[in-house]
């Protein structure tokens, strides 16, 4: 069979049995729990002094990561999450510097981890449930014991969070998962419950949201009192004056929604967050999959295919003999 005939028989299959099944309904995003939990990361308030990933790695059992060849802990390392790390602070600056959150001749910090996706792609692409968002919190979770190694959650995720410890004997993805450990012993994100200026503060996404429509109503240079830790936990405050942000809380619809959204100074493309739609990708790709498998459309257009070349085959055959 010539890949003209395949193109063609397969076309042919698929046309017909589409004719004949249901339509498909496009999904829409899921929506977000109203006891989400997550953080609201204001980059403007970070000193980088990253408290968060030394407690990270701690709470994790996560080793300390350098550069390749040195062993001389540098500030900017290890560059990016990875493996054996979950969060970092990273650093963007432009021309000399010389202000704190500001585009042009300014520095900013940022922090990557998981941004606890609403509607996540890496949840909706594992064949095995391995990656799963619990129903209340919505914490995106990772069940090593289930994971297949097939790594469809890495190319999924639009944020490029999962990783894959490829120098284990048995590698396994590594990500953020909220410190959902540490909640039996009455603690929270260990990120959040260091940071000394609340830049990373923990909580329920519907409260943090709150506290980031406060922080942009008030007027830059306005002296306010910042939550540290926990949102809603025991007291605890760091003064400061009011940021002039960009007019963006990152996170609120990008993707579906993140629980981890964002404030900053400096427009967020700067920063190496993606510019996303609001809808996911796992809305889009679960409403194809239904409408090339609802009904057994692709499935049984391939089985035509694989029967007519095997019947050809045979043919073929039995002319030789004759």
């Amino acid at each position: 069979m010539d890949r003209r005939d395949f193109f063609k028989l397969s076309l042919a299959g698929g046309a017909a049995l589409a004719a004949g099944s249901s339509p498909a309904e496009a999904r829409e995003t899921h929506t977000i729990s109203p006891d989400a939990l997550g953080l609201l990361y204001d980059a403007t308030l970070c000193i980088g002094c990253k408290a968060c990933v030394s407690a990270c790695k701690e709470a994790n059992e996560m080793p300390p990561e350098f550069l390749p060849k040195t062993e001389q802990p540098y500030w900017d390392q290890p560059l990016d999450i990875s493996g054996k790390t979950l969060t970092v602070i990273k650093l963007y600056q432009n021309g000399t510097m010389e202000k704190k959150d500001e585009e042009q001749n300014g520095y900013a910090f940022i922090k990557k981890s998981c941004m606890h996706c609403v509607d996540p792609s890496c949840v909706s692409a594992c064949p095995v449930s391995a990656m799963q968002k619990d129903p209340l919190s919505g914490i995106v979770s990772y069940n090593k014991d289930a994971c297949i190694g097939c790594r469809y959650c890495v190319a999924a995720c639009p944020f490029g969070v999962p990783r894959f410890t490829y120098d284990l004997a048995i590698p396994q993805i590594s990500k953020c998962q909220l410190c959902r450990h540490r909640v039996k012993d009455g603690k929270y994100a260990a990120c959040a419950e260091v940071c000394p200026t609340g830049a990373t503060l923990y909580g329920k996404v519907t409260d943090l949201k709150q506290e980031a429509a406060r922080r942009r109503a008030l007027k830059p240079g306005t002296a306010t009192i910042y939550p540290r830790g926990r949102l809603g936990g025991p007291e605890q405050n760091y003064p400061g004056v009011a940021a002039k942000y960009v007019d963006r809380l990152y996170g609120e619809k990008e993707f579906g929604g993140t629980q981890m959204v964002m404030l900053s100074g400096v427009p967020f493309e700067k920063l190496g967050y993606p510019d996303l739609p609001p809808r996911s990708d796992a809305a889009k790709s679960e409403t194809l999959q239904h409408g090339l498998y609802g009904g057994l459309v692709m499935p049984l257009a391939f089985l035509g295919v694989l029967t007519y070349a095997a019947r050809r085959t045979v043919k073929d055959e039995d002319s030789h003999h004759d």
